[in-house]
C-alpha cells in the first residue's frame, strides 16, 4: 500500500525496474532528512535491507515471507535456489513475468479478480505455485480488460528463460523451473538466510 517509489528511495534502489523510477537519481530516503540520516549500516541492518527489498518486490507480507523461506529450507539443497524458484513460480509473479500485467500487485488483482486459467482451470489465490508445463492463460471473457490489453501490446520482447508466450498472445507456459541464472531478480539470498537464520 501507498506510494512505490517511495519504497524503492528508502532501499537505496528501484525494485521494479522502472527506467523513471525517481530512486535513480535520488537514491536516498525520501523526506527533508533522507541525504543526512545515513548511517553505516550493521550486518544485521544490511541482512534487514536485503529481505525488505525482497519482500516489497514481490509484494508479500512479513508472515508469507517467513513461511516461503521455511518451506524453502525443508525442501533440501541449496536454500536461496528454492527460495527464488518458490516464489518467482507465484502465480501473479508469472503473470507479471509473461506481460500479461504491466507490474506483480496489477498480476495480483488480475489473479485475485478471477482473469487468470491454469491449464484452462480458474485460479484466484496469488499464492498457487505454477509448475513447468502449466499454461497460464487469460480468461476468453476477460481479453477485453482494458489494463490486461495494454499490459499485453506493450509487453517486454524478451522473458526469462522459464517462460515462453508468442507476441501479442494471451497464454504462456512455464517451460522449466526458475533458478539463480534465469530470474531476472538478482537479490543477496545469503543475507536473507542469514537474517532468518538468527
Amino acid at each position: 500500500m501507498g506510494a512505490k517509489h517511495k519504497l524503492c528511495r528508502r532501499l537505496g534502489s528501484c525494485i521494479w525496474g522502472n527506467t523513471k523510477c525517481p530512486s535513480l537519481k535520488r537514491p536516498y530516503g525520501p523526506g527533508q532528512h533522507g541525504q543526512t540520516v545515513r548511517r553505516k549500516l550493521s550486518v544485521y541492518g544490511m541482512q534487514l535491507l536485503e529481505k525488505q527489498r525482497i519482500r516489497t518486490h514481490y509484494g508479500l507480507l512479513e508472515r508469507q515471507m517467513r513461511k516461503t523461506f521455511e518451506r524453502a529450507q525443508r525442501m533440501g539443497g541449496v536454500t536461496g535456489t528454492n527460495l527464488l524458484m518458490l516464489l518467482e513460480s507465484r502465480v501473479d509473479c508469472v503473470v507479471y513475468r509473461l506481460g500479461l500485467a504491466r507490474t506483480i500487485s496489477q498480476a495480483r488483482q488480475i489473479v485475485v479478480h478471477g482473469h487468470i486459467l491454469i491449464n484452462g482451470k480458474k485460479v484466484d489465490r496469488p499464492s498457487f505455485q505454477v509448475e513447468p508445463g502449466m499454461v497460464v492463460s487469460v480468461r476468453e471473457s476477460s481479453r477485453k480488460v482494458p489494463n490486461i490489453v495494454e499490459a499485453v501490446m506493450n509487453a517486454p520482447a524478451t522473458m526469462p528463460e522459464y517462460l515462453e508466450r508468442a507476441p501479442e498472445a494471451f497464454e504462456g507456459r512455464m517451460t522449466a523451473a526458475p533458478n539463480q541464472e534465469t530470474v531476472p531478480f538478482h537479490p543477496d539470498t545469503a543475507a536473507v538466510i542469514g537474517f532468518y537464520s538468527r
